[in-house]
């Protein structure tokens, strides 16, 4: 595709939008109310995001990750730990998260600080796995260089074939981020969206209205 068309490619979006009213006082209830709503729209992944970290240094990295909770305590996913958000958040126990329900027209942001969840959290995600998910996170050294395929494919099949079953490799678990902000943007006709932006103060959510 040319770079003209590119700069041509727009979409209008419905005069519906977000108002300080229904949205509420709590920014966790409305989260999962979009959530919620994504979900009952059958749209692909409701549930992915794309979480942004930074190094020590400073160097920013995101990827995609699947959300697996959400409550008052924080947004929780897994990985491993000794890949690069792994070694980001050891580093430097940030991160912000983007999720993006375009049908809907609608984006929620999060930040906040990261710590690790406790280790039976983990054992029992990890139990509620499909068995091939389970071997694929105790086989993958994710993030770090293989040979090829093939060496991935024999990882796999050690895993799967030795004895006592899969267990939970400790390199292997989840974060939660506590959430410090959210900000809830909805498309609005001509570009001028609605963006209203939660934050903490005196122990209370406050919320203000940002420019598109």
């Amino acid at each position: 595709m040319a770079e003209n068309d590119l700069a041509k490619m727009r979409s209008e979006y419905a005069n519906t939008g977000l108002d300080e009213q229904s949205a509420g006082r709590d920014p966790f209830a409305l989260a999962r109310r979009w959530l919620h709503d994504a979900i009952a729209a059958r749209l692909d992944e409701p549930n992915a995001m794309a979480l942004a970290t930074a190094s020590a240094g400073g160097l920013p990295s995101v990827r995609l990750v699947l959300l697996k909770g959400l409550d008052e305590s924080g947004a929780v996913f897994f990985t491993n730990y000794e890949s690069r958000k792994g070694q980001d958040l050891a580093e430097n126990p940030h991160a912000a998260a983007v999720m993006l329900w375009h049908p809907l027209q609608r984006q929620l942001r999060f930040e906040g600080q990261v710590n690790k969840l406790d280790p039976a959290a983990s054992d029992e995600y990890f139990r509620s796995r499909p068995v091939g998910a389970q071997i694929s996170a105790a086989c993958s050294p994710q993030s770090h260089t293989v040979a090829n395929r093939a060496e991935l494919e024999r990882r796999w099949q050690e895993v799967e074939t030795a004895e006592g079953g899969v267990s939970r490799p400790d390199s292997w678990g989840g974060y939660r981020i506590q959430i410090q902000s959210f900000e809830f943007w909805h498309g609005r006709e001509d570009r001028l969206h609605d963006r209203l932006r939660f934050f903490q103060a005196g122990g209370q959510w406050r919320c203000e209205r940002l420019a598109p």
